[in-house]
């Protein structure tokens, strides 16, 4: 047992996406760059004000906030609730993980994108900065457990992703379904009982 003290920020995940440059211009012009509104837990990382309407072979949702900065590959990040509404079966991944996930449409303000592929379920994970790692005896791609105990509800996530770098913060990040099982919000705080 790890048994750390209580102490790693929780940050709830509700459906977003990251675009390619490419993408981002067919849905929002030639030359668009993102519009930041606000940082996000992870530094360089901030919410934008662009927004898009996800759609599938069942149905659509609109107004999914574009996260920054743009990446390589267009990366759609969904609750498995979300995924009956849209009619897709997206796989649980870590970020960046595509490979063979199903793809929707993305329709923005003046174009339309049809994704082959990039639709995930993210991995609950932890990011942690490397003097982070060092602390709780883990290292990058390891395993554990953690216990939420804020709320009336105590609840156990397993097979919880470590992602260690020079460029993250400390935070748990979870889904919004997971979350709402466990009664978390963002700004809660977790712990490591046990690592694998």
């Amino acid at each position: 047992m790890v048994l750390k003290e209580p102490g790693i920020i929780v940050g709830v995940s509700n459906r977003h996406l990251h675009l390619s440059q490419h993408d981002l211009e067919v849905l929002f012009g030639a030359g668009h760059t993102l519009t930041p509104t606000k940082p996000l837990g992870q530094p360089g990382q901030f919410a934008c004000e662009e927004t898009v309407s996800l759609v599938g072979p069942k149905g659509s949702i609109e107004g999914v906030r574009v996260l920054g900065p743009v990446r390589k590959d267009t990366q759609v990040e969904v609750s498995k609730t979300d995924s009956f509404k849209l009619g897709v079966n997206p796989p649980v991944r870590d970020s960046g993980d595509v490979a063979g996930s199903p793809g929707l449409k993305l329709v923005g303000p003046v174009g339309e994108v049809e994704l082959k592929q990039g639709v995930i379920i993210a991995k609950r994970h932890i990011h942690m900065f490397t003097d982070d790692a060092v602390h709780y005896g883990v290292k990058d791609k390891d395993y554990v457990s953690v216990m939420c105990e804020t709320h009336d509800r105590k609840l156990i996530f397993q097979d919880v992703l470590i992602r260690v770098s020079e460029k993250f913060a400390l935070e748990f990040h979870v889904d919004i379904d997971e979350a709402n099982a466990a009664l978390l919000k963002t700004g809660d705080k977790i712990k490591i009982i046990e690592k694998f």
